[in-house]
Parts: C-alpha cells; structure tokens; sequence
C-alpha cells in the first residue's frame, strides 16, 4: 500500500484529549484522516486539536448526555461530510467505589454501564446511518483485559467491558453486510497519566513482571492497532477483539513466578 494509510477517512474518537484516545488521534491525523477530538475537557479537545492542526476539530462532549452525542455527530456530518470511523473509547470506573461485589457501590454500578456500554450503543447507532448511507465504515471499541478475566477489584468495569466486548459481535454481525466492520482493542496495563495517578511505582513493576514481555505498553501501542483496524488493510476483519496487554493472558498465572525461581 502507498500513501496515507488513512487518506480521506472520517473519523470521531470519544475521550480523545489525552492517553491512548489522543495517541490514536495524532497517529491517524498523520495517516492522512480528518479527526473529531470529542472530551468531556472542552479546553483539553480544543488543545489537542490545535496540536494536530487543520486535520483535527475538537469539542466538548459528554457520553452520558444523549444529546451531547447528537450534537457529536452532527457536528462531524457537517464539518466532514460524514463518518467512516467511530471510536467509542471513553471508558473506566471510579476505582474507590468500584469494589468488590459486597462492597460495590451500586450507583457507581450504573454510572459505570451507562459511560461504557450505553455510551457506546448510543454513539454507534447515531453513527451507523451514516456510514450505511456512504457505503460502510468501521466502528472501533476500547474494551480491556478487564472484560475478559476476572479481578478483586473494579466488578462494574469488567462487566461493562464485557458487555461491550459481546455488543461488538452483535454489531458486526447485525451491520457486516451493510460494509460496516465492528472490532474492539483490549489493552492490559498502559502507561497513561491515568495508570500514573491511580497505582504504585511497585504496582506498575508488579504488572510489567506479570507480563509475558518485559515492557508496559504505551498509547502509541493501542494507537498504532486502531490505525489498523480504522485502515482498508483490515477490510475482512470483524467481530474480533485485538488483545494488547504484552502477553499478560497469554501465560498460565503462574507463569512469572515460574521465571522468577528459574533466574534465582
């Protein structure tokens, strides 16, 4: 293939002013598309935006408000004609209420659904008519390890992610014939400012010890693997969910404890 990878294309990412969302968005701008930083930071998506240049418009948009994902695309439809790509990647849960079972906080519970399942069903049906109408597209879902093995903590997250990971079968299998393809990204551990604030120096050792590589992915990681499935190179890919977690749920759990007593 020569060229942008991505030259014409139309995307819409949610949650995309800063981490994996603002990687994706500056890695498809430069791939040739024209991207819509949507972010609940109106000041964060209009500098990210500015930080790509003329290929990028940001505006404020809240997941959880209906409307405000009306406004969403049709603010894309009327700056780019329509919409080829749909990012649903705004995504996670409030760690100190999202606990066990006994101790979940059940509003959180609700929250939790609605800012990554619902979010997503709402953004992909409004999106969906107009990529039918232009002759397909690609919708695109930030899911998470998280959604596919359980954890002691964050039981709201995983259901949701989980949810989501099912919702993209149903989605490529209801639309596939109208060309329009639904897969998801699950990253593992990724360093974001939001791994930064809410874990250890030790908790992040910790995880890139449980890796099968001896690394912790960057957004650029997750970026690169949207720019692919945003791309015509995965035109017969559907349905599927690209883990990138550095081969943490490739392994037996015991795995790294295993590597350990081999190098003592």
């Amino acid at each position: 293939m020569t060229g942008p990878r991505l030259d014409g294309k139309r995307i819409v990412i949610t949650g995309a002013a800063s981490g994996i969302g603002l990687a994706a968005a500056q890695l498809m701008a430069g791939e040739g598309a024209r991207v819509l930083i949507a972010d609940l930071n109106a000041d964060a998506a209009a500098a990210a935006a500015a930080g790509i240049g003329e290929r990028a418009v940001g505006m404020a948009v809240d997941v959880l408000d209906e409307d405000s994902l009306a406004a969403m695309v049709d603010r894309a439809v009327t700056e780019f004609g329509g919409i080829d790509v749909l990012c649903n990647h705004v995504g996670g849960s409030n760690p100190r209420k999202d606990l066990d079972l006994l101790h979940l906080d059940m509003a959180e519970w609700d929250k939790t659904m609605a800012l990554n399942a619902r979010s997503t069903v709402l953004a992909s049906r409004m999106a969906l008519p107009h990529m039918i109408a232009d002759g397909g597209g690609s919708i695109i879902n930030t899911v998470s390890v998280a959604g596919l093995e359980g954890d002691t903590l964050q039981c709201a997250y995983g259901a949701a992610k989980a949810a989501v990971i099912r919702l993209t079968q149903y989605i490529a299998t209801q639309y596939g014939r109208n060309n329009v393809r639904c897969n998801a990204v699950a990253p593992g551990a990724i360093m974001t400012p939001a791994l930064r604030d809410n874990l250890s120096e030790q908790m992040i050792a910790d995880i890139r010890g449980h890796n099968a590589l001896d690394l912790i992915g960057t957004p650029e990681d997750i970026g690169w693997a949207m720019v692919y499935l945003a791309s015509e190179e995965s035109r017969y890919m559907t349905g599927q969910t690209l883990v990138l977690d550095g081969g943490l749920t490739a392994q037996s759990p015991i795995a790294a404890s295993r590597r350990r007593m081999l190098d003592d």
